[in-house]
């Protein structure tokens, strides 16, 4: 006679099967042939979608996780600029584990701010520096990829004067792309010791300077050529014809970040396909995050719930 216990292990044996014959299928020393997906993709917050670098919108840290958790998220990214002043202070980083426990939400991202496209030897020290810290406080939230910047020639008046040249600007006088290039591939190799010994993935954006394209981005990640390297899929610095774009980068991506740009946006406004994105991503078979950077001018307390419910449509279908 069966009794309970023999059935539960039968049944479990049952489900159990099929991942053993195909682990007995793959040849010594090689990954077992992934399962079919069977999920869309888990959707996370970036901070930066309620500050925006708008006066009065600087909330705590802690207040956006509470936020977000309320609004529906799976998850929540952190901009390094809107508590860098507080990341020393003791016990702080520990609040906002704490906090993230309490509310269910884990904190899944990072992005920070630096600049190694620059002549200036001690200037590429100080931001490797600033990365190896950054690294280091990614390590003691549990995160595990960071996001880069190759930064800029820096050769614009300001931000708005860059975004009204659409992200393009001349080099400085007396270099060239060539060796700023150099230098951005060098600096990050420096990085890499310590993104590896903290298990913190770099995730390279495609964002202004060197990266503003996908050949510019590809040509570093694949120039460094390390696991502890990949590309970070920004939804909204490709300007134009972004779709060829995105695809090209998507093999390499390792974390997304999606824009929407309810009210009209700061600088501009996409009108981004997202069912054509996602389509883009489950192509290579992409599981990870995507996280929201609203960008918009509407108010953050509709704008980032329409946005989440945008997002789901698109990229939780299986």
């Amino acid at each position: 006679m069966l009794n309970r216990r023999t059935l539960l292990a039968a049944s479990a044996a049952s489900l159990l099967a099929p991942m053993a014959r195909a682990a007995e299928t793959a040849a010594p020393g090689v990954a077992a042939p992934l399962l079919p997906r069977t999920r869309g993709n888990p959707l996370c917050m970036s901070t930066y979608s309620i500050w925006r670098f708008k006066d009065g919108l600087q909330l705590p840290m802690d207040d956006c996780i509470r936020l977000a958790a309320s609004w529906g998220f799976d998850g929540i990214e952190l901009l390094h600029m809107q508590f860098e002043q507080l990341a020393d202070k003791p016990g702080y980083l520990q609040r906002l584990k704490q906090v993230s426990l309490r509310e269910g939400l884990p904190i899944v991202g990072f992005s920070i701010h630096q600049g190694f496209c620059t002549p200036d030897l001690e200037k590429r020290k100080q931001h490797i520096d600033h990365t190896l810290k950054c690294i280091e406080i990614a390590y003691k939230l549990g995160i595990s990829t960071m996001r880069l910047n190759t930064g800029r020639w820096g050769t614009s008046k300001d931000f708005d004067e860059l975004m009204k040249n659409r992200g393009i600007e001349p080099t400085l006088p007396g270099h060239t792309d060539e060796e700023g290039y150099k230098w951005v591939i060098d600096s990050i190799q420096q990085c890499l010791p310590k993104a590896q010994e903290c298990g913190v993935t770099l995730a390279l954006e495609n964002h202004w300077g060197l990266a503003r394209l996908p050949e510019g981005q590809l040509r570093i990640i694949n120039a460094i050529n390390s696991p502890w390297l990949a590309a970070l899929m920004d939804t909204g610095n490709f300007l134009e014809d972004p779709y060829d774009k995105l695809e090209a980068i998507a093999p390499k991506t390792a974390f997304v970040q999606a824009k929407t740009y309810y009210g009209g946006g700061l600088w501009y406004t996409l009108d981004l396909d997202y069912d054509r994105i996602a389509k883009i991503l489950r192509k290579q078979n992409y599981r990870g995050w995507v996280s929201l950077e609203f960008e918009g001018e509407e108010d953050y307390r509709t704008a980032i719930p329409k946005s989440l419910a945008l997002l789901r449509k698109s990229f939780t279908a299986a």
